[in-house]
């Protein structure tokens, strides 16, 4: 047995449409098909695979330390996600990867739980050549 690659999350929140709806502008997934458990919940795709699923709870959901740290989605279009992060005042912070010049993007989605978008060493040196020239 070997791992072949993370399927998906789940995540727990009191407030599923805007916990949806925040995958989905800001991070362009959408909501799709779900089995018909006996609980509410939303699964929230990117094509084919569904990556987050999310559970509705009543209460708190936050705890004051959180038990992961966070979770990372390998990514592509880092000008045009930047861009996003811009126009939707969503708070972000953005790290290059010594040595592999590979761009995180670090933020959190409604309920607090840090979101890791992670992109190619091309894509930051695209954007840094775009930078340069549009300065």
């Amino acid at each position: 047995m070997h791992v072949i690659e993370l399927d998906h999350i789940n995540i727990h929140t009191n407030d599923m449409e805007a916990l949806t709806r925040f995958y989905e502008d800001v991070l362009g997934l959408k909501r799709g098909w779900r089995p018909p458990f006996q609980f509410p919940g939303m699964w929230i795709y990117r094509g084919e695979q569904p990556l987050v699923h999310v559970r509705e709870v009543e209460g708190i959901v936050r705890q004051e330390r959180p038990q992961i740290n966070h979770f990372a989605f390998r990514a592509e279009g880092l000008a045009e996600f930047l861009k996003r992060m811009e126009e939707a005042g969503a708070p972000h912070e953005v790290r290059l990867v010594p040595e592999s010049g590979q761009t995180q993007v670090f933020l959190a989605d409604p309920d607090g739980n840090s979101i890791e978008m992670q992109f190619s060493a091309e894509e930051t040196r695209a954007q840094e050549t775009q930078a340069a020239t549009s300065a």
